[in-house]
């Protein structure tokens, strides 16, 4: 059963088609990359199989079962977890308020704004279990928006990790990063447990490279190159979209 497959896919925006018979499917444990320059589709791809917006034709399957129409909740039930090309945090809440807002989303737990936050002690344990494992405890009290944006991109990744997924969709978890920032964010994914399925949109190409077992080339709405990361670099078609849209081939 895989994880996800897509199949003939499109949306169209108008009289714009932004992904036209996109057909893929992951292994489980698979890293797949997908990279492309500005306007290739990427984005607009994940929010149809995110399930922000519907496609207008063909259908998404996740662990075997037809989501094309179901919303993005129940998506979520089933394992799949998303990150933005923009951050999505509470920036004037602490570390640990986002932390414990993203273990709470998917449990029975209801919070009651009266009671003190320790009567949800597997909540909180579980959210602090989180900032030790991926080394964010020392920022535990800090407000969001006083952290730096690699420090933000790293948090936001550990939280899209909150709910155990079994797929993980990462847009350009790179995007804004220092070269520093970026080889931990690249850690970050290399060391996540082979039981979480992982499909990440890359500008970076090194980190892209560095990170999928497969890479997955889009331009204009469609899929025009597959392989390995070692294929994909020796793809002469690529070196002339990369050309096209002033961005270096590595």
């Amino acid at each position: 059963m895989k994880p996800l497959e897509i199949r003939a896919l499109s949306r169209n925006f108008g009289g714009v088609r932004a992904i036209a018979d996109v057909s893929l499917a992951l292994d489980s444990g698979e890293r797949r990359a997908i990279i492309g320059t500005n306007g290739a589709g990427k984005t607009t791809l994940f929010n149809v199989v995110n399930g922000q917006i519907p496609p207008s034709s063909g259908e998404i399957f996740l662990f075997g079962e037809n989501v094309t129409r179901m919303p993005l909740h129940r998506r979520a039930t089933l394992g799949l977890a998303r990150t933005f090309q923009i951050t999505s945090l509470f920036r004037n809440l602490t570390v640990i308020d986002n932390m414990i807002i993203a273990v709470q989303a998917l449990t029975t737990a209801h919070f009651v704004f009266w009671r003190r936050l320790a009567h949800y002690r597997e909540v909180l344990g579980r959210a602090e279990a989180l900032l030790e494992k991926w080394r964010l405890t020392e920022f535990r009290h800090e407000i969001v928006r006083n952290l730096s944006y690699g420090t933000q991109r790293q948090l936001e990744i550990v939280m899209a990790l909150a709910g155990n997924p079994k797929l993980l969709l990462l847009d350009e978890p790179m995007a804004g990063l220092s070269a520093a920032e970026t080889h931990l964010a690249t850690d970050i994914i290399l060391n996540l447990d082979r039981g979480i399925t992982v499909l990440l949109i890359e500008h970076d190409l090194a980190a892209a490279f560095k990170i999928a077992d497969r890479i997955t080339a889009m331009d204009q709405g469609r899929i025009v190159a597959e392989g390995t990361p070692e294929e994909i670099r020796q793809e002469a078609s690529l070196q002339k979209i990369y050309a096209r849209g002033g961005v270096r081939h590595e």
